[in-house]
């Protein structure tokens, strides 16, 4: 991110301004699924919980809840799939179609956040960070980013963070377009059409992360 001000200025004025569209024209659809979950599962409408963000600095995310309450611990290397039995009957749609994650504009807005970048984990996952994973810190998370884009949940944890800590150190105003573009394509066709069809590529040898740990759900 050296040396890239004038870009980052860039990539912050287009992160209040789409936020801004996505929050004002659109708040007649926030409603209707609000009354979406209220209506098909008990609990409350959004999903909120602390996470790292730029620097480590933690702050509270939001989403629009998609599974049952109570559901939210996780074991790592058990992702959450179509088929979860946690997850609501509406749960499954909003996950499908990405819309759970768009309160997470409202994070844009206040900074915590950006458009593109590093997904956000929990804050359990930082006891397995090391200095390479560390690097992901180094930029504001984002509501989708290059893992996302790149197969997502069907990618192994290190070949995200892998891809986390390159858009860290190659980011650029045109790699942001080209992941927000992805990213349309992910909504209409599912992650599993990007599998093996990363718009970058890495150098490998990344340790992989002992799978016995408590996982960084990356959603």
């Amino acid at each position: 991110m050296k040396g890239k001000k004038f870009q980052r200025l860039i990539k912050r004025t287009i992160d209040i301004a789409v936020s801004l569209i996505v929050l004002v024209p659109f708040l007649p659809i926030w409603i209707i699924v609000a009354v979406l979950i209220k209506s098909t599962s008990k609990g409350p409408v959004f999903f909120l919980q602390d996470r790292p963000g730029l620097n480590k600095q933690i702050f509270k995310v939001y989403k629009f809840r998609t599974m049952k309450p109570g559901s939210e611990k996780m074991v790592k290397g058990q992702e959450v799939t179509s088929d979860d039995n946690r997850v609501t009957a509406i749960g499954k749609l909003l996950r499908r179609t990405k819309i759970d994650e768009i309160p997470q504009v409202l994070n844009v807005l206040k900074g915590e956040m950006s458009l593109v970048g590093p997904r956000p984990e929990r804050i359990a996952s930082l006891k397995d960070y090391d200095e390479e994973i560390s690097k992901r810190l180094n930029i504001r998370p984002g509501m989708t980013g290059l893992a996302q884009v790149s197969g997502n949940i069907y990618l192994t944890l290190a070949k995200r963070y892998r891809l986390d800590v390159y858009y860290v150190e190659n980011f650029s105003i045109l790699l942001d377009l080209k992941i927000v573009l992805r990213t349309v394509g992910v909504v209409l066709l599912g992650e599993n059409r990007y599998l093996n069809k990363s718009l970058v590529e890495i150098n490998q040898g990344v340790k992989e992360i002992a799978a016995t740990k408590e996982e960084t759900v990356l959603k």
